[in-house]
């Protein structure tokens, strides 16, 4: 598997977590903590899922998808509709 590039990385955690913080009231290491271990970002990390073309409220979404629901593919933005 290829990874996406580290500062590609660094700005979704940064941007992802600061809606995390912002939504939920989640310190920095506990949305950290939830975001680097979620299905969504394994999915970010391999450059040929395209989940960077979605940008970070997209990939925010796609991340709640999975906690609400379990699974990142049931968010609008990977089902398409």
């Amino acid at each position: 598997m290829n990874k996406q590039s580290p500062n590609t990385l660094a700005y979704y955690d940064h941007a992802v977590t600061d809606m995390m913080m912002e939504k939920y009231g989640m310190t920095r290491m506990d949305a950290l903590r939830r975001f680097a271990g979620s299905e969504t970002h394994a999915l970010l990390e391999d450059p040929e899922n395209g989940l960077s073309a979605f940008g970070a409220p997209g990939i925010f979404d796609i991340w709640e998808s999975e906690a609400v629901t379990g699974n990142p593919r049931n968010s609008v933005y990977i089902r398409g509709e």
